[in-house]
């Protein structure tokens, strides 16, 4: 669908400056720098203006203006985002809703909070830790990223194995329209008739809606946790005492797992204490009561010993365990400091698949003559390998995109799919092609056009043109004829 907006920037700064306080209508190159990416910032567009609302009431009129002028609009959060997901359009309007940063209210009795999408999402367990209770989901950005920007992507984190992602976690949630209408998706209730509109915005990247308030779930917090700290001389017995554990009927409150190459950044940078020698490592955490904790880790420790683990140790303090958490949650700064640049990939795989996919993986590396450290939520199977790469070497950059896209391919190949919890954004648009048909593209479409009929949301992000799909299967048909090093570089 091509827009093509009807107003130029002067005039719609000049409507926005009459209901917006002019200083937060922004229109001067320099001061819109910092939101001409997120954090996948190998892609970049200044966009035409960027606002920042402060009530409902005026997002509202935001949207009525640019749905009328076929503007097109991009919500954005606090940029963390690692998919180009909040990446500009050089023709349309940055809608930020960082001023929508209060939490609304916390009640402890049903256990959930109401909050505006700018709420940071450690912000949440921090104000509910007074009644006992924290949110669940925790992306390793938890520090930084918003409730918004989670709903949008389906975030994670280190214990979504057991206490599920962003859409296993949220009641409701309040939206504008892209013709700015205020909408209402979700209930309190336990279940709600028709159609499960609120899991289909749950990771819809912006495409549909614009979130303006969130109701989560609150859990109690454990009585026990600790965490279980296992070194493998080789990614293959990494991988498949992953599955081993599972297997056992232990699930884990986390069960994360790290290379060589990322363990040895994330000492460096956090001084956890990790077996440094080790080819892979396991963080498996065990939540509950005290006498289920200390059951399940003694037999924790036993099955990783049996499946050829170098090295076992359990945090025995609540800081012990924090700490153990700091260096995997701390893996992706880390990692820049030992490469210029670095390319953070997000796939997920069947738990049975990690041995064969990273053993594929090394391979890659080879071919591609780039290296790759790997750190990842095991338990779920959702990749992240981080491909180090420098920009300023020429042709660099597209060798990393090639085995990025080689990567994701496996994914599919072995029965996973290309995202987890990063989203499509502009980064895997291509990609889109490879694990969906043209009838379930088709159905994208359709979704898409039903909530915004002119196109403005998010546009190019998301859902490739059915077009586009049928000329990039032509070319990775040929592309596969090569090696890897060659379709690389061609």
């Amino acid at each position: 669908m091509t827009i093509n907006p009807k107003v130029s920037k002067a005039e719609l700064a000049e409507q926005f400056r009459t209901f917006i306080d002019p200083e937060y209508v922004i229109t001067d190159d320099e001061t819109m720098k910092p939101y001409e990416c997120d954090g996948m910032s190998m892609y970049c567009e200044m966009p035409l203006l960027v606002v920042l609302p402060e009530t409902v009431e005026q997002v509202q009129r935001v949207m009525r203006i640019c749905n009328e002028n076929a503007v097109p609009v991009v919500a954005r959060g606090a940029g963390t985002g690692l998919s180009a997901g909040a990446m500009p359009n050089k023709e349309g309007v940055v809608l930020s809703l960082a001023k929508f940063n209060r939490i609304l209210d916390i009640d402890p009795l049903a256990r959930t909070a109401s909050l505006q999408p700018g709420v940071r999402n450690l912000a949440i367990s921090e104000e509910a830790a007074q009644y006992g209770l924290y949110y669940g989901p925790d992306p390793s950005s938890q520090i930084a990223c918003t409730i918004g920007g989670n709903v949008a992507e389906n975030s994670g984190g280190v214990h979504c194995l057991k206490y599920g992602l962003t859409v296993h976690n949220i009641l409701s949630v309040e939206m504008v329209t892209a013709e700015g209408d205020l909408v209402t998706v979700g209930s309190d209730g336990l279940d709600s008739c028709g159609m499960d509109l609120l899991a289909l915005m749950t990771g819809s990247e912006g495409l549909l809606g614009v979130v303006t308030e969130v109701k989560v779930k609150l859990l109690p917090k454990p009585e026990v946790a600790q965490v279980v700290m296992a070194g493998f001389d080789s990614v293959q017995k990494g991988g498949d005492a992953v599955g081993g554990i599972i297997a056992h009927g232990i699930i884990p409150g986390g069960l994360e797992m790290m290379d060589g190459h990322a363990i040895i950044a994330a000492d460096d940078f956090a001084q956890a204490g990790y077996p440094r020698d080790a080819k892979a490592l396991l963080l498996c955490e065990v939540d509950g009561t005290e006498e289920e904790v200390h059951e399940h880790i003694a037999e924790a420790e036993d099955v990783f010993r049996k499946l050829g683990a170098t090295s076992v140790r359990t945090s025995q303090s609540e800081e012990e365990r924090a700490l153990l958490w700091k260096g995997r949650k701390s893996a992706f700064p880390a990692v820049g400091r030992i490469s210029p640049d670095y390319y953070c990939m997000d796939g997920t795989i069947p738990r049975r698949e990690i041995a064969r996919v990273l053993t594929e993986m090394e391979k890659m590396s080879e071919e591609f003559g780039l290296r790759v450290a790997n750190v990842f939520h095991a338990g779920d199977g959702n990749l992240h390998p981080l491909i180090l790469f420098d920009a300023n070497v020429p042709g660099e950059f597209e060798r990393t995109e090639a085995f990025g896209s080689s990567i994701l391919s496996l994914c599919v190949e072995v029965g996973g799919c290309i995202t987890g919890e990063h989203g499509v954004g502009v980064e895997k648009v291509r990609q889109m092609a490879v694990q969906f048909n043209d009838e379930e593209l088709q159905q994208f479409h359709d979704l898409k056009a039903a909530f915004d009929p002119k196109g403005i949301l998010n546009p190019g992000k998301g859902v490739p043109a059915l077009r586009f799909c049928q000329e990039y299967r032509s070319l990775e048909y040929k592309l596969h004829k090569h090696d890897h090093t060659e379709a690389a570089h061609g």
